[in-house]
């Protein structure tokens, strides 16, 4: 999806034009992938702007860089405070997030312990991930070739930079073959995530998940679906299960920050059906809560 320019980005603990905001040709993650990063987002609610979850964000962030032996140079309410300040400075009711710690300009070779830990964090509106129509009327999957990325090659636990190639091959194949998303399996043929999101399918009125074993990032939307399936009588469970599993699905939807909640209709050109009554409820829930509209999860907001 395009990026729309705006002002300032947070570099380093100082705001920078947004066209100024550069790294050197030979910063250690460029040629090595060696980052950390969140995605967040913030909505405008009817008490005002408010980033959801961003101290659990940063948390998680903190928890991959720490992954990595990267020590970050700012502290998590550092780093929040200063992405309130810049949603300010840039004058945007909401947007999308995105905190970046990486291994900067100073050492080249595998060893990183001696490059700088560089910070930044970028806003800028942005819409559906997976568009609005997916929101609406739910997308087509596709089980990919790749497999994810396993714990004792890369720890799916980190949202490191250099992983996300993975999910790019996933992405790619799933698009040239005319779906709208990947499906990838685990080492072991179960059932893991998408491309960039948490997965979910209902059956006979239980929603299930696969577990962390399966090679799942733990998801902060994973968590809040989980959360306020449970607060509203669902029984939830985190199992793995093999792809014969989704096609029998009742239901089967998608979760993650850009993503937010999105049905999927179909799998392998085996039809799930139109979005159902449970991940109906689970969105509605779902954004009258980003809008500050449910007093319940109140805490769950960070208000610019």
């Amino acid at each position: 999806m395009p990026i729309q320019k705006v002002d300032k980005i947070w570099m380093n603990g100082r705001l920078v034009d947004w066209d100024e905001a550069k790294v050197h040709i030979l910063t250690h993650a460029l040629h090595y992938g060696s980052g950390v990063f969140e995605g967040i987002r913030a909505y405008k609610t009817i008490k005002g702007t408010a980033v959801f979850r961003l101290t659990d964000h940063l948390k998680r962030m903190e928890r991959s860089a720490k992954i990595y032996f990267m020590e970050l140079p700012y502290t998590v309410a550092e780093l929040a405070e200063a992405t309130k300040e810049l949603i300010r400075v840039n004058k945007l009711d909401g947007c999308y997030i995105r905190p970046i710690a990486y291994r900067g300009y100073g050492e080249m070779g595998l060893y990183p312990m001696n490059a700088p830990v560089d910070v930044a964090i970028a806003v800028w509106p942005w819409g559906a991930y997976l568009g609005e129509e997916g929101i609406k009327k739910g997308i087509r999957a596709k089980i990919s070739s790749f497999r994810r990325i396993e714990p004792n090659s890369l720890p799916p636990a980190a949202k490191a930079t250099g992983q996300y190639i993975n999910s790019i091959l996933a992405k790619m194949e799933a698009i040239f073959s005319d779906y709208d998303e990947a499906i990838l399996l685990d080492s072991k043929g179960m059932v893991s995530e998408g491309s960039g999101e948490n997965l979910f399918v209902v059956r006979d009125g239980i929603i299930y998940t696969p577990s962390t074993g399966a090679s799942v990032l733990e998801g902060i939307t994973r968590d809040t679906v989980m959360k306020i399936a449970a607060d509203v009588g669902y029984k939830v469970m985190e199992k793995d299960f093999v792809r014969s599993d989704l096609y029998f699905a009742d239901e089967a939807f998608f979760t993650g920050t850009a993503a937010e909640i999105v049905p999927i209709r179909e799998i392998d050109n085996r039809p799930i059906g139109e979005p159902g009554p449970i991940t109906r409820k689970l969105q509605d829930r779902f954004y009258t809560i980003v809008r500050g509209e449910d007093e319940k999860y109140r805490d769950w907001l960070e208000f610019v």
